[in-house]
């Protein structure tokens, strides 16, 4: 025990540190193992140093044992067995575990499980599922102690023979207790948000919003609110920008405000809850319009649009959303905007759940409405509105929702949040993009466990919803994933009335995490099959 307490486990990350490893290679691979050629430098360097995480254990400053980790095919293994793939269980992310070594005065005591300890942790934070090894045949029984399961011909020499053996995590957390209270700590600390809102926010914005309020009338805080305008606009490509205190909802009430101004009749477009919303507001604001509307997630395709406004020329403005947050489909925008334009039609947008996730020409477009959070990676509480034109104030329109009145004042005609501008500036000096072939993975992953999955080509790569079989209840299921640190979007009523759950990869989404929380997602939804009702 006293020996366990003073090793120090970690990644090695200095030159004396590496010279070491060499060292150490050369004493166990060639010295005690005969699998390579001796030389006068008695120093060996993996052919794979380059790609190499070294997970060691140091004692006094000297490296009294180490073992590598590699993710990147081919593995070594891969050059033993041409058809290695066809030994591994199916949706295996593997990793190659090689060069395992210990000074031999420190074998037989705890160094061997403080090294797969720090290795476990460093595998999962990475998001491999399973670790592959060449075993040397005289520990065979060990590796099988912990959980590895043989599989394949010997590989290596006569003098040198190795058995090929791989680990999943499901095999590991059955072999001994230590390892098990290892897994059990390494579950607890996952804490994953797939939520549409409130996203993950970065440590930059969360330093940002907890500065001290400022005024809103302070010149500090007005140069800042110009930043932001301007760091908008040049985000869309749009003309200007006003930002007010409020959500979404109030976004596309300014929105609706302003078309109650026009004197045309409306077109508005709605295959889900979203676009059902617009229709609800319109119909609030007594709006002149009508619809294109169908079944939820069946899309509407710009020829159908273009069809409508060429034979409706009472038509003035279009209002659709961009994303429709509730099954992830876009709207074809850059063909809406050209159809827009050739019949002479403003084109009005929700973005809520665009701006940030995709890149986006708002160039052409009447109005746009957004939020600061989502996409954006900040804190909800920010109304966003993208205007084409100079607006003037309208005494018919209520002042807080005056897009005009805004403009003529600078964008301050109230009191503002200094705290939310501030957490907006940094959440737009590093934005994170959602990326399609996350999703795309993600997607094949679910699919391939048999979930029925609504995403593809026409559906943003920040929103993937999973329509769950009737025995399984959306918000139980909902529930037990965030009770184990996994928080996906279930509870809006227009999800539960469906049974399904969305993960959206919105704000900061690691790869690792974000995967590991897949894994448990997979794990949980198997489970609720087999038990068969009792997530109802």
């Amino acid at each position: 025990m006293k020996e366990r307490t003073s090793i120090l486990y970690k990644l090695a990350d200095d030159k004396a540190e590496i010279d070491q490893i060499h060292q150490l290679n050369y004493e166990t691979f060639v010295e005690e193992i005969p699998q390579h050629e001796r030389n006068n430098t008695r120093i060996l360097v993996d052919r794979f140093h380059e790609q190499n995480t070294y997970v060691i254990a140091k004692l006094a400053g000297e490296v009294i044992g180490m073992i590598t980790v590699r993710g990147e095919r081919p593995f070594s293994l891969d050059q033993k067995l041409s058809n290695l793939d066809e030994y591994l269980p199916a949706h295996a992310v593997p990793c190659e575990i090689r060069l395992l070594s210990i000074k031999k005065r420190h074998r037989g005591g705890s160094v061997f499980y403080g090294l797969c300890e720090k290795l476990v942790s460093y595998c999962l934070e990475q998001g491999f599922n399973m670790a592959l090894i060449s075993g040397t045949t005289r520990q065979t029984r060990l590796y099988k102690h912990i959980g590895f399961k043989p599989f394949g011909p010997l590989v290596g020499t006569k003098e040198a023979p190795y058995q090929p053996m791989y680990l999943t995590v499901e095999s590991f957390e059955k072999s001994t207790l230590a390892f098990q209270r290892l897994m059990k700590r390494e579950k607890g600390t996952l804490d994953h948000c797939f939520l549409p809102g409130p996203v993950s926010i970065s440590d930059k914005v969360k330093e940002a919003f907890e500065r001290p309020a400022i005024s809103h009338r302070s010149e500090k805080l007005l140069g800042i609110f110009q930043d932001v305008r301007q760091e908008l606009c040049n985000l869309t490509n749009a003309s200007f920008v006003e930002i007010a205190v409020g959500t979404g909802t109030l976004a596309n009430e300014m929105v609706a405000a302003q078309l109650s101004t026009l004197k045309g009749k409306g077109l508005i477009l709605s295959n889900g809850e979203f676009g059902d919303r617009l229709i609800q507001q319109a119909n609030k604001w007594q709006l002149d319009f009508e619809t294109l509307q169908k079944p939820w997630n069946m899309p509407i395709t710009a020829e159908e649009v273009k069809e409508r406004l060429e034979t409706n020329d009472e038509i003035d403005w279009l209002w659709s959303v961009h994303c429709e947050t509730s099954t992830g489909f876009l709207f074809p925008l850059e063909e809406l905007k050209i159809h827009c334009k050739r019949n002479q039609v403003r084109l009005c947008l929700d973005a809520c759940s665009s701006l940030g996730i995709l890149s986006i020409d708002l160039q052409g477009v009447y109005l746009a409405a957004s939020v600061s959070g989502k996409g954006v990676g900040s804190y909800p509480g920010l109304a966003l509105v993208f205007h084409e034109e100079q607006l003037e104030p309208n005494g018919y329109i209520p002042s807080y929702l005056d897009l005009g009145l805004y403009q003529s004042k600078n964008g301050v005609p109230f009191t503002h949040s200094s705290n939310g501008l501030l957490a907006l500036h940094a959440a737009l000096k590093q934005l994170q993009p959602a990326s399609r072939e996350l999703a795309a993975r993600i997607f094949r992953v679910l699919t391939d466990e048999g979930m029925d999955v609504i995403w593809g080509e026409n559906y943003s790569p920040g929103i993937l919803t999973i329509c769950l079989p009737d025995l399984i209840s959306s918000n139980k299921f909902g529930e037990m994933l965030r009770q184990q640190g996994v928080h996906i979007s279930y509870q809006s009523s227009y999800l539960l009335n469906r049974n399904w759950i969305q993960v959206a990869l919105m704000g900061e989404q690691p790869v690792d995490k974000v995967m590991k929380a897949i894994d448990l997602l997979i794990s949980l939804y198997h489970s609720a099959k087999e038990k068969e009702g009792s997530f109802q």
